[in-house]
């Protein structure tokens, strides 16, 4: 799958996709944990927890820290086409 193709399966084509582009506009904005963002966002930590996960296997984002309370960020992937993921989102919205 092309990395166009894998940005818009994850933030559009699979359930969910709303609140994973949601996520990444907040880790855009600096790094968080993720009872950090079920705060921020308004949404379960556990939901938030499988969402991340989600990210992080596509390699949207990425762990900085590994201990509790780790902290998430965007990949660098993910900052470099940054743009093309800002249009997916305003697709979506």
């Amino acid at each position: 799958m092309t990395r166009s193709g894998k940005l818009w399966y994850v933030l559009s084509g699979s359930r969910g996709g709303a609140r994973r582009a949601a996520m990444l506009e907040q880790l855009a904005e600096e790094p968080r944990n993720a009872n950090q963002l079920a705060t921020d966002l308004d949404i379960d930590y556990s939901t938030v927890r499988h969402h991340l996960d989600i990210l992080v296997k596509h390699e949207l984002a990425e762990i900085r820290t590994e201990e509790y309370g780790a902290t998430y960020v965007l990949s660098t992937e993910t900052e470099r086409n940054w743009s093309e993921v800002e249009k997916i989102i305003q697709a979506v919205s």
